[in-house]
């Protein structure tokens, strides 16, 4: 049972509360509904409830900046020596890039890239957004040489191979949409119309589809949809459209959308399955969180570009507005959500907590949801990311890649890493769309709990 300190007895008295009369030792009193008000005392919260601040956030996101600007070296060498080469027209079939904890060519970065960009945006800080920018540079300026050396050599794959023959959505829409901001910001130092239109024409002309048009794979099954894919590719659409004015680009992002939701979007759970395979009966809906997230990603990336009146609009806010309100109720008492969202017993996932955090938060932003309704769980939703950034700036928790499985146990045993580069973006997303909202709009304590 808990005790209370003389000074808690003197707080106690400003409640109106009286102590027990017949206490004799009054350094330890036992607390009681006589003598305490007790729905006031603290509970054991396994994360911090009611005390985030904007300054801890910024804390938190220059402590993964620190981590990523040491670990992702924007270097080329020589693979055999390691020597660095300082002029891209040294290199040659033997220069590579400096390796580091992650990749500087990999959807996962394109989300981070992005992730730079909004975190300069909410907090002024241009460092953030220099991440992005000298990298890209950094690319753009190499990409000459290697692609030259990849056609005077047949075989050879230089470092910059899934930017010069894109093989796959996960080499094209997530580095195209975050090279298409960084352009509109104006912080490139070379032109990047070439590496767009080889990026968009894969996506359009290149990319394997079912026979109503529906971006698809030919695994882990003939005919297969990923959820993934609308991510790897509808926002890489969507900034085209708003790059070049063309529309095509944007209506294609929008009917692709349909197609993917009117197979995969479980109407009776507001859910998304990871998986959809065509002539397979029935289809296994297993609800993968990062999955969803990206789904819920790609929503508010669409959103963001289509215009007030344009007329796919309405339905598009109100699949996301379904999505959020599926995803609310299966939200874990720390902040989390589970790696299969409707699977309590299944770990708790940082990355798709982190994509909800921050896609929830935005759509408050914008004014698409409740403040009152969705701002708390947000917050918490971040106080539970915040405690798997470790010391070092590294973002623990986060599911490894991950492909596609009809049965529970591949999702549930899925490892997670601290080297999974999935986590790094969403994490920064968050941050930053937390940031903004609390700079907005303020939650008070009200008996115990937050309230926007």
């Amino acid at each position: 049972m808990k005790r209370i300190s003389i000074f808690s007895l003197t707080l106690l008295a400003l409640y109106g509360c009286q102590p027990a009369q017949n206490v004799k030792n009054t350094d330890t009193v036992e607390t009681n509904d006589a003598n305490a008000p007790l729905h006031l005392l603290k509970p054991d919260y396994p994360v911090r409830y009611g005390e985030t601040t904007i300054d801890s956030i910024k804390l938190d996101m220059d402590k993964v900046y620190g981590y990523l600007q040491r670990v992702t070296p924007a270097i080329l060498e020589n693979k055999g020596t390691g020597e660095e080469l300082r002029d891209v027209e040294q290199i040659d079939t033997a220069t590579i890039f400096r390796k580091g904890d992650f990749r500087l060519v990999s959807y996962e970065w394109g989300v981070t890239y992005g992730a730079m960009l909004r975190a300069t945006e909410v907090t002024k800080d241009a460092k953030y957004a220099a991440y992005s920018s000298s990298r890209m540079d950094f690319i753009l300026d190499a990409l000459p040489k290697f692609r030259a050396l990849e056609a005077e050599n047949p075989g050879y794959r230089s470092p910059l191979h899934s930017v010069i023959h894109p093989e796959a959505l996960d080499d094209a829409g997530a580095m195209c949409a975050a090279l298409i901001k960084v352009q509109q910001a104006g912080l490139l130092k070379r032109e990047a119309k070439a590496v767009i239109d080889n990026y968009i024409n894969y996506i359009v002309n290149k990319e394997f589809r079912l026979k109503d048009g529906t971006l698809a794979r030919n695994r882990p099954q003939p005919n297969t949809l990923w959820l993934d894919d609308l991510y790897m590719s509808l926002p890489a659409l969507a900034q085209m459209g708003q790059l070049t004015g063309d529309a095509k680009y944007t209506e294609e992002a929008i009917k692709q959308f349909w197609l993917f939701t009117d197979k995969m979007f479980v109407k009776e759970k507001g859910l998304y399955r990871h998986g959809w395979v065509q002539d397979m009966d029935p289809h296994p809906a297993f609800h993968w969180a990062r999955a969803n997230g990206w789904a819920l990603l790609t929503k508010v990336e669409l959103l963001q570009v289509l215009p007030e009146q344009h007329p796919a609009r309405a339905a598009l806010l109100e699949q996301f507005k379904k999505h959020v309100a599926g995803l609310a109720p299966l939200q874990h008492g720390t902040g989390f959500w589970h790696q299969l969202l409707d699977k309590n017993d299944s770990y708790l996932e940082t990355s798709a907590t982190a994509i909800y955090a921050y896609c929830i938060a935005h759509g408050i932003n914008a004014g698409w949801l409740d403040a009152k309704a969705y701002g708390p769980m947000v917050l918490q939703a971040w106080n539970a990311v915040h405690t798997k950034i470790n010391a070092d700036g590294q973002v623990e928790g986060t599911c490894v890649g991950t492909g596609m499985g009809f049965d529970p146990a591949f999702y549930y045993y899925r490892p997670v890493n601290k080297f999974a580069a999935h986590g790094y973006g969403p994490v920064l997303l968050a941050a930053a769309e937390v940031y903004a909202l609390l700079n907005t709009k303020k939650y008070v304590i009200n008996d115990s709990s937050v309230q926007f």
